[in-house]
Order: C-alpha cells, then structure tokens, then sequence
C-alpha cells in the first residue's frame, strides 16, 4: 500500500466512520496540534538517551497521545468501538509525577519563569507551551462537538503542561541551573499581602 492516497489534495482528510472533513477544520486542528507535542515529546525523548529515567512515564504519554488522537478523530455521530484502550488515568498520572517531582526539588515553585536554562530544560517548555495550544484547539473542537470529547482527555491535556513546567525546572534543579524569575505567581502574592 502506498503512502500516499491523493484524496486529500483538495483540503480534506478523512476520520473514523468514512466522514472527510477539512483540513483546516477543529477537529482536525486539534489533531494535528497534538500530534505535534508528542513529536516534540519524541525529541525530548532522544535528547535524553534511552537510559534516563524519565523515559518510561514519557514513552507512555506518547502512547497516550496516540489512543486520545484516536478518539477525537472519531465523530460523536459515529458509533464505532475504539479498540485502544483509553488513558483515563492521565491527570492522576500527571499529578503523581509532578508530586515526586517536586517533592524532590530543592526549592518549591512559586515563580512564573522565562523558559530556558539548559537544552532539556527548554525542550520541556517548548513541550508545554505546545500542550496549551493543543488544549486551545481541544476546546475549539469541543465547542464543535462536544460530544466527541471526554472530560479525562481535557482533564489529562491540562495538567500535561503543568507536568512538562515541573520536569524543565526538575532538569534545571538537577544540574544546578538558575532559573531565571519573572513574577510571583498571583495566589502566592495574595498570600504574602
């Protein structure tokens, strides 16, 4: 089989269920951002090397991506069983992770940041900010079709960008790396009022 099928030189593409919609579309969109983020999560992966131990959570958030990419190509109008099983778990996952994370840091976060830092660091920002756009998009399509998507992936595309935060300054405090503060961060600043 090639490639290549010509179908989708007139700017549609096709989901789940036979339907062709446009390439430009939200659906769409939003697949397309996501999958964006776990090629860059695939870089990250590589910049690491195979033996990091990150690798194992990362390499299931690919695999994440994959099964909630797979869902939101399908139409709420179309009735086919999805034979992946879905990550429902994500923003738990996420979560556990950030906690040991930071319970591991040498100083909590209370600070915004100007990303950067080392070369790990960064990627992990770059990771980030493409999840915020990836949740923008995930909400264009949910304002589309809002049956199409489940509470677990905005719940778990949420806190992946509060995950890929906590893994570029657990890289930084790692290494010794300054992070460089802009501001407090707004809650923390009532607090101190």
């Amino acid at each position: 089989m090639k490639i290549y099928t010509r179908k989708g030189d007139n700017g549609s593409t096709g989901v789940f269920g036979g339907k062709r919609e446009p390439k430009n579309g939200a659906r769409i969109e939003c697949i397309g951002t996501l999958d964006e983020v776990n090629s860059t999560i695939g870089l990250l992966r590589a910049k690491l090397g195979a033996n990091h131990e990150w690798q194992p959570n990362l390499h299931r958030i690919q695999k994440d991506f994959m099964d909630m990419m797979s869902h939101l190509a399908r139409p709420s109008d179309t009735h086919k069983e999805n034979p992946n099983p879905r990550p429902t778990d994500g923003a738990t996952f996420c979560e556990t992770w950030i906690d040991a994370l930071e319970n591991a840091m040498s100083s909590p976060s209370d600070y915004f940041l100007l990303p950067g830092g080392n070369e790990v660091s960064a990627l992990c920002h770059v990771c980030r900010t493409q999840v915020r756009r990836g949740e923008r998009a995930l909400f264009s399509l949910v304002d589309e079709d809002p049956d199409c998507v489940e509470e677990y992936i905005t719940a778990y595309i949420n806190r992946l960008s509060d995950l890929f935060f906590t893994l570029a300054r657990a890289e930084m405090d790692k290494h010794g790396v300054a992070e460089e503060k802009w501001n407090l961060f707004l809650y923390k600043r009532k607090k101190k009022r």
